[in-house]
């Protein structure tokens, strides 16, 4: 592990378990940290911190009214943000994840409004990064996953090109080095008797919609 003011390297297959537990206490201590998914870097905050959540808004700049996205290492972790979750949407999750998909649940009442923005709705997503799966499951809880630029920026894949005022801005920055980039996930809503894709990403529409038709016929892949 190697670490300067507020950035420490780590292995990206192995993390060092201090790295990981440095990181933990910023977020717990309503810290803001820079971490790497699986092709971007992203902000994370205590999703149950209303204060830490609206750092990142101000962070980047962001519109209020859009939700915040929220990330969980095991399957088991999805009942802390979601208030029900349909069985078709337990069949997209169980083929998808971990991986790029984003799902849009029925939100739990006590989550913070400035994650759902009153949507009555959250977005997860199962982490597939070990940095990240190691973040979320050593703090136990679910942290925000929205990527780690200004508001109408394209997201980074390398912490070196981050902009500086966010660098300036955030508590931690863990730098896993180069990550693969491309789009941002797909989000896809799954609260209701199908699905809607509501941002084409890294993850083709009609493979999301081809397992919906299978999960329709009551059907496996074969």
């Amino acid at each position: 592990m190697k670490s300067t003011a507020n950035q420490i390297c780590v292995n990206p297959i192995a993390p060092d378990p201090r790295a990981i537990e440095i990181a933990v206490d910023v977020v717990r201590n309503g810290g803001v940290v820079v971490f790497p998914t699986a092709g971007l870097y992203g902000l994370g905050a205590d999703a149950f911190n209303p204060q830490a959540i609206e750092r990142i808004v101000q962070i980047k700049g962001r519109d209020r009214g859009k939700p915040i996205l929220v990330l969980i290492d095991q399957p088991q972790m999805l009942t802390q943000v979601a208030s029900a979750v349909t069985p078709m949407a337990n069949f997209l999750m169980e083929r998808l994840w971990p991986g790029r998909v984003t799902f849009v649940v029925q939100a739990r009442l006590e989550l913070p409004l400035e994650l759902t923005s009153g949507t009555g709705k959250i977005g997860v997503r199962r982490v597939a990064h070990p940095v990240a799966a190691a973040l979320v499951k050593t703090l136990g809880s679910p942290i925000t996953g929205t990527s780690a630029n200004l508001a109408g920026a394209g997201g980074c894949a390398d912490i070196a090109l981050l902009d500086e005022s966010l660098k300036a801005a955030v508590d931690l920055m863990i730098d896993a080095g180069p990550l693969t980039g491309g789009v941002g996930s797909t989000i896809v809503d799954v609260s209701m008797e199908a699905p809607v894709i509501l941002r084409q990403g890294a993850v083709p529409a009609q493979e999301i919609m081809d397992l919906f038709q299978l999960y329709r016929e009551g059907g496996t892949p074969s």
